[in-house]
């Protein structure tokens, strides 16, 4: 992305829509948004102060707008979970033209908090289970929540399901291009038992995709926002609580890259379920299915990182963790098939 260009479409954007000299300052991308979202903040011409902050997220220009890549998606979403009661960030600005920015666009209010990275969490988070659990457990409970909205209602026509075979099916040229043969044997195998146990998908319903306490912001102690939506569907709803328990689970992990002191995963089903006022004897499937799906993630970004077409370091910190992600999906399979 071209920041001296964006500055500029900012700036006439801001200008178009706030008190006459108004200016766009601090415009940087946000962390760990591979340069789809920026965060600036608008100047307040009256005390030259701040007048808001705000998050800018675009698609990456000449891709085909589809899922994630879908930025104006999330506008509907998010106005219609702001409606359930659902604690979501307020949309300030949505358009699917391409006359500001090139591309469709979304911008929302920032937010007070902060997110927790499960693996490696801020300085500002005392590394301890006194405080780490209860986040987990707000985490845990806001995720029900979320799959009682009624999406035939809430969000009509917004997106048609997708099939559980789609989520299953789509991850082959992910993992194929593992830089270490070993992963792809492992990720095939693991594949074909999905395959070979496939579930119904049901219940199905609204769908975050990525949902675990990197995506939820928390400010004092308490969840204030759930944030990234940009995996969101229409789909099963055991995915959700399958990845929150992956992302949970030390079995999953290694010893120098794991959750820090994440709430049990029993008791974290266990929330679900009383939640939903039902038990789900599928969710160990979809759980082995969401480490099948981050490890084959991780073998494409491993990949991208190695070879410097996409640098980020974070990935470094799963090379281990991968085939150990795989082994723990097989597991899970054979255990619960």
């Amino acid at each position: 992305m071209d920041m001296s260009l964006l500055a500029k479409q900012l700036d006439a954007f801001v200008a178009a829509r706030y008190p006459a000299g108004s200016h766009v300052q601090g415009l940087t991308e946000a962390d760990g948004h591979a340069g789809l979202t920026f965060k600036f903040q608008v100047t307040d011409p009256a005390t030259g102060g701040v007048a808001e902050e705000l998050f800018l997220k675009v698609p990456p220009k000449g891709v085909k707008r589809k899922q994630n890549t879908d930025v104006y998606r999330q506008a509907p979403l998010l106005a219609a979970l702001k409606k359930c009661g659902i604690p979501v960030p307020d949309v300030r600005w949505a358009g699917d033209d391409e006359d500001w920015f090139d591309v469709p666009y979304i911008i929302t209010a920032k937010q007070p908090g902060r997110t927790l990275l499960v693996w490696d969490p801020h300085s500002s988070y005392p590394r301890t289970p006194k405080v780490m659990e209860p986040l987990w457990r707000q985490t845990a409970e806001a995720l029900v929540d979320i799959h009682k909205v009624d999406w035939r209602t809430a969000l009509a026509g917004w997106e048609d399901p997708r099939p559980l075979d789609v989520e299953v099916n789509r991850w082959d040229r992910i993992y194929g291009q593992a830089p270490y043969p070993e992963w792809i044997t492992a990720a095939k195998e693991v594949h074909d038992l999905l395959l070979a146990t496939m579930r119904d998908g049901e219940p199905v319903g609204l769908i975050h995709g990525d949902y675990q306490p990197g995506n939820v912001l928390f400010e004092n102690g308490k969840l204030v926002a759930i944030l990234d939506w940009e995996l969101s569907g229409i789909g099963a709803h055991l995915l959700d609580i399958g990845w929150l328990m992956m992302t949970a689970d030390p079995l999953s992990w290694v010893d120098t890259w794991g959750p820090i002191h994440p709430l049990p995963i029993e008791e974290i089903r266990d929330i679900y379920e009383a939640g939903r006022g039902q038990r789900f004897p599928d969710i160990p499937w979809y759980q082995a299915l969401a480490g099948f799906r981050l490890a084959s993630i991780g073998c494409l970004n491993v990949k991208l990182h190695q070879k410097g077409q996409r640098p980020d370091p974070l990935w470094e910190n799963f090379i281990d963790a991968i085939p150990v992600m795989f082994e723990r999906a097989k597991q899970l399979l054979l255990e619960y098939r």
